[in-house]
């Protein structure tokens, strides 16, 4: 399982990077693509929406199952990758290379309450 160091974690297995214009890139984990399978269908947040910490903002489905994905951190959705919409499958090629959507959020410092790789590992090795 790979776990990179620069991005921070949710327990929903969600990957959060920081990009440099403070907005944060979201996308799902390599353990979770795993588990999942063979990614079939993604339904993304629309930009523009405003979601809260926790709330489910997005839909993947694999040949196995459907799963929700959750908001990092409460803030607004300023994109969507609509390219990964039409080929779902490149997120099991590349997980973190795989930005689903970016939000602005309401509170940066909010991402600290989220996991670092570390504590991400052991929470997905249970």
């Amino acid at each position: 399982m790979k776990t990179p160091e620069h991005l921070k974690y949710t327990e929903t297995h969600e990957w959060i990077k920081t990009e440099a214009d403070g907005t944060l890139a979201v996308g799902i984990t390599d353990h979770a693509q795993e588990v999942l399978g063979d990614i079939v269908f993604l339904e993304l947040p629309p930009v523009g929406k405003r979601f809260t910490q926790g709330e489910t903002c997005a839909v993947i489905e694999s040949v196995k199952a459907a799963s929700d994905i959750y908001m990092p951190v409460a803030g607004e959705v300023v994109a969507a990758n609509d390219a990964l919409v039409q080929s779902p499958e490149q997120i099991n090629a590349d997980a973190y290379g795989a930005w689903m959507f970016r939000i602005k959020p309401d509170n940066a410092a909010d991402t600290g309450s989220l996991m670092n790789a570390a504590a991400y590992t052991g929470h997905a090795e249970k």
